[in-house]
């Protein structure tokens, strides 16, 4: 577990010059709360006494690395971090500050929850603050959450698992049920922000160390979009292959370059996002993220080579939707010898992952840049291309499916294969002839 620190404590250590909004005050209210909750209002007096804090937020504005934005810091002190109708005003007036400055919106949540002595008005909060964020993702506009010790209940609902890019901190206890209302037998290894992260539901952990200059990262990235995607240049062996046998061999070749090398090439650094925020986990035969291209950013999804899985398309899907929100065009690598076939991958439903990766590519207002590196492998690598803007490298090939495959749906004997591939015309330059791609990069 982290060291749990105060929210200005914590805001020092992301920004040096913090300043504070101002705060919205309501009209008079009952001593003790809405409810007239016997002892409330004493209690605030101390948690007020006792943190220096009138509310268990606090919220301003300030550079992080050079990129100015809206931050919100829960103060764990304060009542447990908990959510209230007063805490309400206060994150509504900070988005809405972010949106009218078109500034992005940094959450570094802590929080049990929302506030008992409030009831459902405090639960109510939570849908308040969902509109907030709605409208601030409308804007285009960017959110970052950083998720704390503890960041459970509606606080992890909202702000921490409603942003775009969700960093954790080591040993951090994350999850909707905080550990007062969990089932007795519940394994608590599965509430912590490395669970998380393992269950697609957190993008990384980050050391408090590391923190300032990753957070400072992701928003130069989020915020300084690139007009058009690089076509990477073909880093394998030159010269177009003489058979469509040939094209999968070299396409298949342990040697050839995969997916790393070609993004280490195009960015000057890069930042990945992981996981579908649905359960399903993480899939590292698909990599996604945000890099720096000559000093603009560019989002990418590429495959790495083997068979993608639901989590993969989703994370893909979701990454391409997020670009396409804040303007920043989208780098995809084509390598894969299909969709992941087995029970498992049923039972997440490939099929809906697939269509839903399919969709976001075709709706993509942002411009969006293919380059098939090595296997194209039927649908499975056809929902990650472009249409119109796919490229191709002399070492690969696209193919309705693999040609031992092919063969086998056409009852032809293994010793046909080759002549298959041949028929299916897969080498790059008969996906030119045939109009699929619309070159073979040097």
């Amino acid at each position: 577990m982290t060291e749990r620190l105060s929210a200005r404590e914590f805001l020092t250590g992301v920004t040096d010059d913090f300043a504070e909004l101002p705060c919205p005050i309501r009209e008079s209210e009952h001593p003790d709360g809405p409810l007239a909750w016997r002892g409330y209002g004493a209690l605030r007096a101390r948690a007020a006494e006792r943190t220096g804090e009138e509310e268990s937020v606090v919220c301003g504005t300030g550079q992080v690395e050079g990129t100015r934005a809206v931050l919100i810091a829960f103060e764990f002190g304060f009542l447990g971090g908990s959510l209230g109708e007063r805490t309400g005003d206060r994150l509504q007036a900070a988005y809405t500050y972010a949106r009218e400055h078109r500034l992005p919106a940094v959450p570094l949540v802590a929080t049990g929850g929302s506030r008992m002595q409030e009831g459902m008005l405090a639960l109510t909060q939570l849908q308040r603050v969902a509109r907030q964020s709605a409208l601030t993702r409308e804007a285009g506009l960017p959110q970052i959450a950083v998720v704390r010790d503890p960041t459970t209940g509606g606080g992890w609902a909202t702000l921490g698992a409603g942003a775009d890019v969700i960093l954790a901190l080591p040993g951090a206890q994350v999850g909707f049920a905080g550990s007062r209302v969990r089932p007795p037998d519940a394994d608590p290894a599965a509430y912590t922000a490395e669970a998380q992260v393992a269950a697609g539901s957190a993008d990384a952990v980050v050391r408090p160390e590391e923190l300032r200059a990753t957070l400072g990262r992701w928003l130069r990235l989020l915020t300084s979009p690139a007009r058009q995607a690089p076509l990477p240049p073909a880093l394998g062996a030159p010269g177009l292959p003489a058979t469509g046998w040939d094209a999968v061999r070299r396409a298949r070749s342990p040697e050839r370059p995969r997916a790393a090398r070609y993004l280490d090439a195009c960015f000057t650094h890069r930042e990945a996002i992981g996981g579908d925020r649905c359960g399903g986990g993480t899939d590292p035969g698909m990599l996604c993220g945000f890099g720096e291209h000559e000093g603009r950013t560019v989002a990418y999804a590429a495959q790495t080579g083997s068979a993608t899985r639901p989590a993969g398309y989703r994370t893909a899907a979701r990454l391409i939707r997020l670009a396409d929100r804040l303007g920043i065009p989208v780098l995809t690598l084509v390598d894969t010898p299909g969709a992941a076939g087995d029970a498992e991958a049923e039972r997440q439903g490939v099929g809906p992952a697939i269509a839903d990766l399919f969709g976001a590519v075709a709706t993509a207002r942002v411009p969006v840049t293919t380059l098939v590196i090595g296997e194209g492998g039927s649908g499975g690598a056809l929902a990650l291309a472009a249409p119109g803007n796919t490229w191709a490298t002399p070492d690969s090939y696209f193919s309705v499916i693999a040609p031992e495959l092919a063969a086998a749906i056409l009852k032809r004997p293994p010793q046909e294969v080759e002549a298959t591939a041949d028929e299916l015309r897969i080498r790059p330059q008969d996906l030119v002839e045939l109009g699929v791609i619309r070159g073979v990069v040097g």
